[in-house]
């Protein structure tokens, strides 16, 4: 059997995003060992990269070894315990899965329904944690990659601390793309993806937690519920304070790409990456709108790196879709849930979120609809 050669796309779906050069070229770099001085040293360095794209201090803030839905577990079956009660906010599909991790620790859910499309309500939030003291967490996501929609963290954040309860929170679209400031917004558990806003390979979950979720880890009356993701085992590994004590053999080369891939963001800086991702989405806005598009979030929700588009009546979402892969060699994503069918998801995310990926995006889209640009 050949070798096998992939063909190059312009990653323009719900992710991955294109993975520049230099990136690729770390990644392809020697491998040496998860316990050389050398390997430990970039660690180090890894840490205080993601430290400054969350915007925290937080010690305990470290890529776990695997894709973004390992870290949403990693902070449930770290946090929560069986007989706990936790309030998840779904206003898409992502909610929906910290659900499914609260209920397979045992934990008890409260939910908060918003429809998809639609930023979580703090008011129902404020709610629902006054109608049960003592809920343990406030789970939601940040930037819900099912819809494009933004909710407002710094709130939900508050009114978590308020009441006593935790706040675990999904940055998986957010983290490089849009503001995001964990200290700031009192965030106490977070955590993202390599392959969004970032631009490296899927397989690494950025994670951070705060002085606060640290102690309720440690003042856990049960053991955690995952071997794999105890972060009171993993932090031996990380945390060089008193010697690297071996957990698991570290994906050596994806923590160089992911290194790589911090290290450009902070050469460009958060503020101009945050820029430059609403400048590429409000020029797809206006290329949208100038073919009869509609996007499914309201502007003052929109999130500028993933872009709900409406599907016009009577065209063929997948077809679509199956003809900007075939003849024009784009990636771009469908609806997920309630929105399949309905909705085509752009994203413009980390290296694909550039004004060419944009032009090239709409160019092929009218083609395919038969419209002008």
């Amino acid at each position: 059997m050949p070798s096998f050669h992939p063909p190059r796309r312009l990653l323009l779906g719900p992710g991955p995003s294109d993975v520049p050069q230099r990136i690729l070229d770390a990644l392809a770099r020697p491998t040496i060992g998860h316990l050389d001085p050398a390997f430990v040293g970039m660690m180090d360095e890894l840490k205080e990269l993601l430290r400054y794209a969350f915007q925290t201090a937080n010690t305990l803030t470290i890529p776990v070894s695997a894709p973004g839905s390992a870290g949403m577990e990693t902070c449930f079956v770290n946090l929560i315990e069986p007989g706990d009660t936790v309030i998840v906010c779904r206003n898409g599909v992502f909610g929906g899965r910290m659900r499914e991790n609260v209920l397979r620790v045992g934990a008890t859910p409260v939910m908060v329904e918003d429809d998809f499309g639609q930023p979580v309500d703090p008011d129902k939030v404020e709610a629902a944690l006054r109608a049960n003291p003592g809920a343990k967490a406030v789970a939601f996501v940040h930037a819900e990659t099912s819809t494009g929609a933004a909710s407002d963290a710094a709130t939900l954040c508050r009114l978590a601390r308020e009441h006593g309860a935790l706040s675990i929170v999904d940055a998986v679209t957010s983290l490089g793309g849009t503001e995001l400031d964990v200290d700031g917004w009192g965030i106490d558990a977070i955590y993202s993806g390599s392959q969004k806003c970032l631009s490296a390979p899927p397989g690494l979950s950025p994670l951070s937690f705060s002085a606060r979720a640290t102690g309720t880890l440690k003042a856990r009356k049960s053991p955690v519920q995952s071997w794999f993701l105890d972060l009171s085992l993993v932090m031996g590994y990380w945390d060089g304070s008193g010697g690297r004590s071996y957990h698991h053999t570290a994906p050596v080369n994806m923590a160089y790409a992911l290194h790589e891939s911090l290290t450009m963001l902070k050469e460009e800086g958060l503020t101009a990456a945050w820029a430059r991702h609403r400048a590429n989405h409000e020029r797809l806005r206006d290329g949208l709108q100038a073919l009869g598009l509609e996007l499914l979030v309201d502007e003052r929700h929109r999130l500028p790196q993933l872009n709900a588009v409406v599907v016009p009546e009577g065209v063929d979402e997948a077809g679509v879709r199956r003809t900007l892969l075939d003849t024009h060699s784009i990636e771009i994503g469908a609806g997920l849930g309630p929105l399949a069918g309905k909705i085509w998801r752009i994203g413009l995310m980390g290296a694909s979120s550039r004004p060419e990926a944009v032009d090239r995006v709409l160019e092929a889209l009218a083609q395919a609809l038969g419209r002008r640009a």
